[in-house]
């Protein structure tokens, strides 16, 4: 019967406490010429398990990128890019 009430807590838990800490990381995206490449972009990455927001700066041509470390990193992002037509690099 003791474990019960344990077992309740421990599902009650919010699932983002046992993610790893937000990580956030700046895309250079290369490709982007018109309104509707930032669109393509943003859907592109957020198909990437772990990625929790993407925000396109068409001006600047790049991507702000926030993602749970445990299930994505910087290459998946940059491969989730390029394969939608549109190359990126971690910006230094």
């Amino acid at each position: 019967m003791r474990r019960l009430p344990l077992a309740a807590s421990l599902a009650l838990l919010p699932l983002a406490a046992l993610a790893g800490a937000p990580q956030t990381v700046t895309l250079d995206v290369k490709n982007m010429t018109c309104t509707l490449c930032p669109i393509t972009v943003r859907k592109a990455l957020e198909k990437v398990p772990g990625v929790a927001d993407a925000k396109v700066d068409f001006d600047k041509k790049t991507v702000t990128v926030t993602f749970d470390p445990d299930k994505a990193d910087a290459v998946a992002l940059v491969k989730a890019t390029t394969e939608a037509g549109y190359p990126s690099s971690t910006k230094q």
